[in-house]
């Protein structure tokens, strides 16, 4: 690892440190590491829709929605290769909770996430989407 100095005006390094206090790191280099990891990746993603990504797709719906739930299914078999897994929740009588992890190429994930959460009955929808791995070596 690479150590480097940073100057910083002195309200700027109020704001890093309370926001070191709210996520508990333990050290300045760890939370600049994340900050900039995370704009990053911010870049890489919206700047190329055929960047590998993961994501996470989570919406609160009202179950009793006319034939909501058969779209929601209906979507995601339509888009077969990017949705891995989903988790489903009853919140209420009435409402449940699903969270979907999808993986593909980031400008398809986030299509078929804001189709999901376009849907009408569909409430409080999120899409959480992250780089994939780069792990995979040729």
């Amino acid at each position: 690892m690479e150590r480097i100095t940073i100057s910083l005006d002195p309200e700027l390094l109020a704001d890093l440190d309370r926001h070191m206090d709210r996520r508990r790191y333990t050290n300045r280099s760890e939370a600049i590491r994340d900050i900039l990891r995370d704009r990053l990746a911010t870049e890489r993603l919206t700047g190329d829709d055929a960047a590998p990504c993961t994501a996470c797709v989570t919406y609160v719906y009202n179950h009793r929605e006319r034939s909501l739930a058969g779209r929601l299914v209906e979507t995601q078999h339509s888009h077969h290769d990017l949705p891995k897994a989903t988790l489903h929740i009853h919140l209420s009588a009435d409402a449940c909770l699903e969270a979907t992890v999808l993986e593909g190429p980031a400008g398809e994930v986030r299509r078929l996430a804001d189709h999901l959460i376009a849907q009408p009955g569909v409430r409080h929808g999120h899409v959480h989407v992250v780089p994939a791995p780069n792990d995979k070596k040729p």
